[in-house]
């Protein structure tokens, strides 16, 4: 794992579902499953790049979060303009803003890893910590599923200088 991209991003704009979870009782795949199956009523879709988005709270910022900490989890996809009509489907706004962006290579299995390495040894080292905006994931072109090795994901981690 190398250093991350830098980037600052305008707000983004994403039509999705979402779940209260925790990492102990993880809800991620009957999301997922369930989103598969609505996506394809998504009007303004401004690309096909799915979005796995966390947004953990206070508790998270100020280190008071453990594995069985609830936060809400969503999955979607960006448009270019919020709908009102949907009956299921809900809008979310990722506020702009600095972003350390990385590359997770392989298996979700391994996600653990890469965060490991982001929350431990980067984000402490580096000149930044971490800003109280949306944590999310970019499923493009380059993920190929979950269990396959060969499968990317960009990690978007909401920073701000020190």
């Amino acid at each position: 794992m190398g250093e991350p991209e830098i980037k600052k991003t305008s707000a983004i704009k994403l039509v999705g579902i979402k779940v209260a979870t925790s990492l102990a009782a993880d809800k991620t795949s009957l999301l997922w499953q369930r989103f598969m199956k609505l996506r394809g009523g998504i009007k303004n879709a401004s690309s096909k790049d799915l979005y796995s988005v966390q947004v953990y709270g206070k508790n998270f910022m100020t280190g008071d979060f453990d594995t069985d900490s609830i936060f809400e989890k969503w999955a979607g996809m960006s448009v270019t303009d919020h709908d009102t009509s949907y009956k299921i489907l809900e809008n979310l706004v990722i506020p702009e803003g600095l972003y350390a962006v990385f590359t997770h290579h392989g298996t979700a299995k391994k996600f653990a890893d890469t965060s490991k390495y982001i929350f431990e040894n980067w984000l402490p080292a580096s000149e930044y910590r971490l800003a109280n905006r949306p944590h999310f994931e970019v499923l493009g072109s380059t993920y190929k599923g979950p269990e396959n090795p060969d499968s990317e994901e960009q990690i978007w981690i909401p920073i701000e200088e020190k």
